[in-house]
């Protein structure tokens, strides 16, 4: 039976909270609230201030100025009672020769001062639950990246905290790994942990998050319910027109509408064309029945969903190659995905 609960407690709570170290801000007041049984996606480029926030979290990192609490307690004052609230895994963490894996478990287990026969029981359910039963008497360094996350996890969760910060935790893995890990992060959140999630493998996250933050500079740009974050950021509408045969009817139509523009071919399909659209669904009609009289052969008229990854490049505007601010709010037509079809 699934666990009650009560997801309008509020687990970790960020007020203004900033981090300077001397001129350079790597978190400039963030504000946030993430409730228990949530797994909430933190989203931001190396160097954004993901890191900062789980570390100062974590209580391994005092903030220049406000406050964050983890249920009710605050960071900053009571770390010893954050430790045992918390538990933390970074993007990589250190694996000692020649121990196996149920020893690893049992040093930290011993490090949280937890009695020997406790630590028994914990050792066999917490490989129970990340699903990593079958490594128990392997040695963690001949581990594979996969197995390695796993029992990362594992450790996080041998004094069973009420939140797990997660740098990366699906960092070098391959596709059926991902796989793996996407399915233990949501089972975790549905025994009523919360986690915070930093990651760059957005489809991850999409999968995933119940909710999500993209963080640009050290400043929180977005956060809230993935739908609510995309409708927010998307100013136009991407639409998509397919036609059976030419294009040339259905272009010359678009071209003529003071609604649409930046109209492109696709780059992934013959007949389709690609135009951002402002206006309500009753003009989006009225473009419809323009285009049947136009003569072009229609079969599909609809809106392209803007994907995380859209939302991430239109709030950091960042270039890969150059890594510069790009004033254009939305992608490209012309650059929508495969997935889009």
């Amino acid at each position: 039976m699934k666990r009650q609960i009560d997801t309008d407690e509020i687990v970790i709570s960020c007020k203004g909270l900033t981090k300077k170290y001397d001129d350079f801000v790597a978190l400039d007041t963030l504000s946030l609230e993430i409730p228990r049984g949530h797994v909430f996606g933190y989203i931001g480029h190396n160097g954004a201030g993901k890191t900062t926030t789980i570390r100062i979290l974590a209580g391994l990192v005092k903030a220049t100025q406000g406050r964050a609490r983890i249920c009710g307690v605050d960071v900053a004052k009571s770390q010893n009672k954050i430790k045992q609230l918390v538990g933390y895994m970074p993007d990589s963490f250190g694996v000692y020769d020649q121990m196996r894996v149920w020893e690893y478990l049992d040093f930290f287990g011993a490090a949280f001062k937890i009695p020997r026969k406790l630590r028994k029981v914990r050792i066999e359910h917490v490989l129970e639950v990340t699903g990593a039963r079958y490594m128990r008497d392997r040695f963690v360094d001949t581990l594979s990246k996969g197995m390695k996350q796993r029992v990362g996890i594992a450790r996080t969760l041998m004094h069973d905290p009420d939140v797990l910060l997660l740098d990366e935790p699906a960092s070098g893995l391959d596709p059926r790994a991902r796989v793996h890990m996407r399915e233990l992060l949501r089972k975790l959140a549905d025994s009523g942990k919360t986690l915070m999630v930093s990651s760059h493998i957005l489809p991850e996250l999409a999968a995933i998050c119940d909710s999500i933050a993209i963080l640009h500079k050290g400043k929180l740009r977005a956060h809230g319910p993935i739908d609510t974050v995309l409708k927010t950021l998307q100013r136009d509408r991407l639409m998509e027109v397919k036609c059976l045969g030419s294009i040339d009817a259905a272009t010359q139509t678009l071209q003529r509408s003071e609604r649409c523009d930046k109209i492109e071919p696709s780059e992934f399909q013959r007949g389709v064309l690609l135009f951002r659209f402002s206006g309500p669904d009753a003009a989006q009609a009225d473009l419809l029945a323009e285009l049947n009289r136009s003569g072009a052969r229609v079969s599909t008229l609809r809106e392209v969903p803007l994907s995380l990854e859209d939302a991430y490049m239109s709030i950091s505007g960042i270039d890969e190659d150059e890594g510069d601010q790009d004033d254009n709010p939305m992608p490209s037509p012309a650059s929508a995905r495969e997935t889009r079809k």
